[in-house]
């Protein structure tokens, strides 16, 4: 049984990641598409831009922002449609969340990993 784990993205690549997912709504600064080992760019579930920039990557709003980023999962259909992928490919292989942010410990890839697992009984590693 996989993992779901989170990365920044400009770490390098491990064999173990399994497949790779982008899930920034930007293409992160510095890195180039064609050497970024990504396997799914999914933007979609991303949080909204407005929610990004209110955010603005402040540990002090991070409690408000799960909150709301949550709130804008559970209505998403493009979430949905991940969630299906997710449990589809989770039984056989890890699956990485990638992103960009500096913050390792308050970003939307953790909202992200946390949102997936509610209703699971399996524990995710970050």
């Amino acid at each position: 049984m996989g993992s779901i784990k989170t990365k920044r993205i400009y770490k390098a690549p491990e064999v173990n990641d399994g497949i790779r997912i982008l899930v920034d709504r930007l293409w992160p600064r510095g890195i180039k598409k064609e050497s970024a080992a990504i396997n799914a760019w999914e933007k979609g579930i991303a949080p909204s831009a407005e929610l990004r920039k209110w955010f603005n990557h402040d540990p002090e709003k991070y409690p408000e922002f799960r909150r709301k980023y949550m709130e804008e999962l559970d209505v998403s259909e493009d979430a949905e449609r991940f969630l299906g992928f997710v449990n589809e490919h989770f039984r056989s292989t890890n699956i990485t969340l990638l992103y960009s942010a500096k913050d390792e410990e308050h970003n939307n890839a953790l909202v992200l990993r946390d949102w997936l697992a509610r209703d699971k009984e399996n524990k995710y590693e970050s």
